[in-house]
């Protein structure tokens, strides 16, 4: 009978990815989250990785909300892609007269600040 090893699942994959400062990070702690407590998830920026001789890597995460988390393990962790983030403005119909309806208010703020720059003459940097 053949012995086939299963496919690694994305937990484990995720869990051996090494996230960069300036990530944004889903973030799950586990002692509140085995515990019950609400409040166990939150969406962090990575503001410091420190690699360990061991080959661990530990992060220190700042809260949207605010605050600090300190000795983050990246197995608690996932990546919040850019591309999740920017789709509503990717995927938006801007031909339409109802197209600003389906984007959020940070979309039409960018957008808003692009179109106020694309129309003025580059700068030249100073000498």
């Amino acid at each position: 009978m053949p012995f086939s090893t299963p496919a690694a699942t994305p937990a484990a994959t995720a869990a051996a990815t090494a996230f960069k400062v300036d990530d944004f990070v889903l973030y799950r702690d586990p002692e509140m989250f085995w515990a019950g407590k609400p409040g166990h998830t939150v969406v962090c920026r990575v503001t410091y990785a420190e690699r360990y001789t061991s080959g661990t890597i530990r992060y220190t995460l700042t809260p949207v909300t605010g605050g600090l988390i300190r000795n983050a393990q990246g197995e608690y962790m996932r990546l919040l892609p850019p591309l999740d983030a920017m789709r509503d403005i990717d995927t938006a119909p801007l031909n339409t007269a109802d197209a600003a309806d389906g984007m959020t208010a940070a979309a039409m703020a960018w957008l808003a600040q692009q179109a106020a720059t694309v129309n003025r003459r580059p700068e030249l940097p100073p000498h």
